[in-house]
């Protein structure tokens, strides 16, 4: 299988160009990946655009292919987001990576009442930052032709705003709808998943007040690193994505 790397300038390459990486990417290609000329790998911009092509250069300093394919991927619609709560640990980066690779659009970090973690002042920064690189290397594992967004640090009234124009599905293992019984409409969704100590009962009703759908996935009680991404397997059954 091809491996894909990813460099973000890319706005638009032909057959037949040469397509050139260097820094950070060329030296894990061949430092990590052991990537050798004559090999077949993928180049993306993260936006849909993908190139593939035998590798001519294979350095610690630039990985150089010749483009033999371009695929330009749409985006998947509707678009799914999930809104995950930080928790302790690195239990909220390993949903954000799971989620990824399953295909999410985009990914919220949430300032949930029961959070444990807590992300102020430098930490807003430097903890998106770091689901942005999660979310980057998970994309690249898993050949992604679109890298999820990852969005700024949300309150719970910002949360529930989403409703205003998206459908939003609040996971809560005491809710009576299935997430199986959900039947998407058209409308861009949005999945929220709370913190280790649920989401509180102020919480709830303020989703519901706005107009999300509160809904479980089963009768057992996930951890927030599983929930998000055994939603998302749920809603890529339902779409067709799989």
């Amino acid at each position: 299988m091809s491996s894909l790397y990813l460099r973000e300038d890319l706005t638009d390459v032909e057959v037949g160009a040469r397509l050139t990486l260097t820094g950070a990417e060329a030296k894990h290609a061949a430092t990590v990946n052991r990537t050798r000329p004559g090999e077949s790998i993928l180049i993306g911009n993260g936006r849909g655009l993908v190139a593939s092509g035998e590798v001519l250069v294979a350095t610690n300093t630039e990985l150089t292919i010749d483009v033999e394919a371009v695929e330009r991927v749409p985006r998947a619609e509707p678009a799914i987001t999930l809104v995950q709560a930080l928790a302790k640990g690195d239990r909220d980066e390993l949903a954000v990576q799971a989620a990824t690779e399953l295909g999410v659009d985009a990914v919220v970090p949430w300032s949930a009442s029961r959070s444990v973690s807590r992300w102020e002042g430098p930490k807003v920064a430097k903890g998106r930052d770091r689901w942005a690189a999660i979310v980057r290397e998970a994309a690249k594992q898993s050949i992604r032709a679109w890298t999820p967004e990852v969005g700024e640090l949300a309150t719970t009234k910002q949360v529930a705003a989403l409703a205003a124009t998206h459908r939003v599905l609040v996971l809560e293992p005491g809710a009576t709808d299935a997430l199986t019984a959900v039947r998407p409409d058209g409308r861009p969704l949005v999945l929220v998943v709370g913190p280790e100590g649920g989401i509180a009962p102020q919480e709830l009703d303020a989703f519901r007040s706005a107009g999300a759908e509160v809904v479980r996935l089963g009768d057992t009680v996930l951890r927030t690193s599983t929930a998000g991404p055994a939603a998302l397997a749920v809603l890529n059954a339902a779409l067709g994505r799989w």
